[in-house]
């Protein structure tokens, strides 16, 4: 299944996407897409329904998260061997983890902000994993049964801020706007092998990444078992496992965004997203 929101930002309503590529309600038969409805039980109740079945969403409808309530945002640093080697750094023998702000966060095709005195705003396609059930000390073996599903994000990064001011990653992840993700929760029934997935992202029509989940050095489930010896993951917890070669910090000379562009990226299967790029209001509500 692929299970989404869409509606005006803070009036999200659930829906799922039917064969032909349409948006069908499912606020009649649940309340919202949130950790209460991540579970296996939950979602084999939502397989039965008939998508044709169900009211049309308006054509025009705004995407939004596809998940309400998330907890936390792990994210994992240098996890592909290419984007290692571009950046000049050691493949790290273990994962490195840092947090996102939840308020990052923010629907596929929603405006990204250039931070107010950011010159190094840095684009990062990544695969984004979303917990469906509590999970503590899990076995590599098991973790993927732990995952409710996948959903592309664009793990936005200010270089500046994360590797010039302190060494803190997390200043230069956490910005507002620094998060779309979505289209589309696609459930895990559907991802055969989140090893083997294409990844892509492009500015103004130049592709700058074209790699693949094959080339993680932690794949999926060594990473969500890796997490749960650290942190309990509670369902809606968003995992983003990192990003291939081809971001703007790996250019040479390096480059950045700029107000006025458009970010599209996308994941095989999990759909796609596009951003135009603006400057942050001086005034927001």
């Amino acid at each position: 299944m692929k299970l989404l929101r869409y509606g005006p930002a803070g009036q999200e309503q659930p829906g799922m996407l039917d064969r032909q590529g349409q948006v069908r309600s499912l606020s009649g038969v649940i309340s919202d897409l949130s950790p209460l409805t991540l579970n296996d039980e939950a979602l084999d109740r939502l397989r039965t329904l008939d998508p044709g079945g169900l009211p049309l969403a308006p054509a025009d409808s705004r995407l939004g998260l596809p998940v309400a309530g998330t907890g936390k945002v792990i994210c994992v640093g240098l996890n592909y061997r290419d984007h290692a080697d571009e950046t000049g750094a050691a493949y790290p023998p273990e994962p490195i983890l840092f947090m996102k702000a939840t308020s990052a966060l923010q629907g596929p095709n929603d405006e990204v902000w250039i931070p107010r005195g950011s010159v190094k705003t840095d684009w990062e396609v990544e695969l984004a994993v979303v917990i469906g059930r509590q999970a503590k000390y899990v076995e590599v073996g098991e973790a993927l049964s732990y995952v409710a599903g996948y959903c592309v994000m664009n793990d936005l990064s200010e270089r500046e801020f994360q590797i010039e001011r302190g060494g803190q990653w997390d200043k230069g992840k956490c910005c507002d706007t620094f998060g779309p993700l979505g289209p589309y929760l696609v459930t895990r029934d559907e991802v055969a092998d989140p090893q083997n997935l294409a990844m892509w992202l492009e500015v103004d029509g130049h592709r700058y990444q074209n790699g693949s989940t094959s080339n993680m050095i932690f794949g999926v489930a060594e990473v969500v078992s890796y997490v749960s010896q650290f942190m309990t993951l509670f369902p809606g917890d968003v995992i983003s496992t990192g990003t291939p070669a081809g971001v703007g910090l790996g250019q040479r000379p390096p480059h950045y965004l700029r107000a006025g562009q458009t970010v599209r990226l996308g994941i095989e299967g999990l759909g796609e997203q596009c951003q135009r790029v603006v400057a942050e209001p001086q005034e927001r509500t």
